[in-house]
């Protein structure tokens, strides 16, 4: 077993540290763009795109994402984690030298293809590999922190825009792009003492090991009963999973015992939510909204749009404390309400602009725009990323998370390549869509997505398992949760008993 870090706490850090880093630098990633496009060097060089050139140069980097979740999907069950996210941070380093040395449209576009196809790789491995480290009880705070720094990084990226438009030439949007480079060698470095997986090692007949990752990330010794209890809830989990036939390539899209392709399903559907509430208009181009839709200066939306972003991140962290006792459904419900009013009241305000103290209530929206970022940061960006490893199988999981992030990404480029046109052309009305969505996202959580907090990785499969209602039956564990302090071994109704999955006191 590889660890440079030592046992138990250490360890938990070191695995956390190495995940948030590589968040950062999705954030990064994500916000790099939005303080260039406005830059007139890069214009110049680019040929001064219009709005459908600049939605297609900033929107295939999500191709390129969805490119790496795809890659994801056929390779990383082979190559495990830790050797992922090795690879996702060379692809990474190779698209920003591409893009950093780009002098053509042609030759951007492949920079920013390449870059996505490494960040990709990465945002379907990256909380896997964290969800498969931790205990349930501190899973969805430690993923959450992971999107906390996304935010981190959006924020950085913004500001170090910015202060490098006041230097002029090349150099003012080159620099930035080239920074994604320095955020990767550090993964790369931090990975190299890290442990794989122990869920993997298990699954692929290296029980020794993994049994030797399990004491050092708990510092406990192997006969202790709550490293028994671990292997045996991974053991039962392959095996109810490994009954259920996942084997074929495409067994994961099938209802089978642990209703794996539902499962997936929902996975796919979070990460919808993620993206097509609006989230992208606001990163990627909120100065340009507040320039043309607003009608503010271009020195005035830059500033703002920095402060917005910097709302993004301190919503985060909320949910990066609060967000095991928050809930997931909740959570998403209540965000879901608040995006929903907050696009709503940007869509009316903006709506008076041309008549009298138009001025003042396209003013008045930008108070809306702070609120969104708020709002988002502290629900929708951050539990998606939570429920994607949490509600997939152990056999599933890679191929599931790749598919469910792919989601992510495949929005996200939609969203983005139609802002730019939307928003100039729909202009107040292009965010009654986002209300629209935003709303239509309750119920469809209320009755579809079973609450996973405080569930072990392996519990969650009883959800599905027991048979019924997903979402009742999660409601039914959380009760015995609260009566006995663990999940009993019984199940209710004439469904098959399951007697070898581990219970986990909390």
């Amino acid at each position: 077993m590889r660890s440079w870090y030592g046992r138990g706490r250490s360890l938990q850090a070191a695995v956390t540290a190495c995940c948030l880093v590589a968040f950062v630098l999705f954030g990064y990633d994500q916000g790099v763009f939005s303080g260039i496009v406005g830059n007139d060097d890069w214009r110049k060089q680019f040929g001064y795109p219009n709005d459908t050139e600049e939605g297609i140069i900033v929107s295939c980097y999500n191709l390129g994402c969805l490119l790496g979740c795809l890659i994801n999907f056929c390779i990383g069950e082979t190559l495990g984690r830790r050797k992922t996210i090795w690879l996702a941070m060379g692809v990474v380093i190779v698209g920003a030298i591409l893009q950093t040395t780009a002098f053509t449209v042609s030759h951007l576009i492949v920079g920013r293809l390449v870059t996505g196809a490494g960040t990709g790789l990465k945002t379907s491995t990256v909380p896997m590999y964290q969800a498969e480290m931790c205990e349930g009880k501190t899973r969805g705070r430690l993923i959450s922190s992971e999107v906390l720094f996304t935010a981190v990084g959006i924020v950085v990226a913004y500001w170090f825009d910015f202060g490098m438009s006041f230097v002029g030439g090349p150099i003012a949007w080159r620099l930035p792009i080239a920074m994604q480079i320095v955020f990767a060698i550090f993964v790369i470095i931090l990975v190299f003492g890290l442990p794989e997986s122990p869920r993997w090692l298990m699954n692929h007949d290296q029980e020794k090991e993994a049994m030797a990752v399990l004491c050092a990330v708990y510092d406990k010794e192997e006969h202790e009963e709550y490293i028994v209890n671990e292997r045996q809830a991974i053991v039962s989990a392959i095996e109810l999973e490994n009954h259920a036939n996942k084997k074929s390539f495409w067994a994961i899209f099938r209802n089978d015992e642990v209703k794996t392709g539902q499962r997936v399903l929902l996975a796919w559907g979070m990460q919808l939510m993620n993206q097509v509430g609006g989230i992208n208009l606001v990163v990627y181009f909120v100065p340009t909204v507040l320039k043309r839709n607003v009608g503010l200066s271009d020195q005035l939306s830059q500033i703002l749009g920095g402060c917005i972003q910097i709302m993004f991140m301190l919503g985060s962290l909320l949910p990066a404390f609060m967000l095991d006792r928050m809930g997931r459904r909740r959570t998403m419900m209540i965000g879901s309400l608040g995006l929903g009013i907050c696009m709503m009241m940007v869509s009316a305000l903006l709506s008076q602009v041309g008549q009298p103290n138009g001025t003042a209530f396209a003013s008045a929206s930008v108070s809306f725009f702070f609120l969104f970022m708020l709002i988002h940061g502290m629900s929708i960006n951050s539990v998606p990323w939570v429920y994607v490893p949490e509600i997939l199988p152990l056999e599933a999981r890679t191929k599931g998370t790749a598919i469910g992030i792919s989601s992510n990404w495949l929005w996200n480029f939609t969203v983005v390549m139609i802002t730019p046109v939307i928003i100039n052309r729909l202009e107040w009305k292009a965010y009654l869509i986002f209300m629209v969505t935003n709303f239509v996202f309750i119920p469809v959580v209320y009755f579809f997505y079973p609450e996973t907090g405080n569930l072990r990785l392996e519990d969650v499969d009883l959800i599905f398992s027991r048979g019924g209602d997903p979402v009742k039956q999660a409601r039914m564990m959380a009760a015995e949760i609260k009566a006995h302090g663990h999940l009993v071994s019984e199940n209710s109704g004439n469904e098959k008993e399951v007697d070898s999955i581990g219970v986990e006191h909390i």
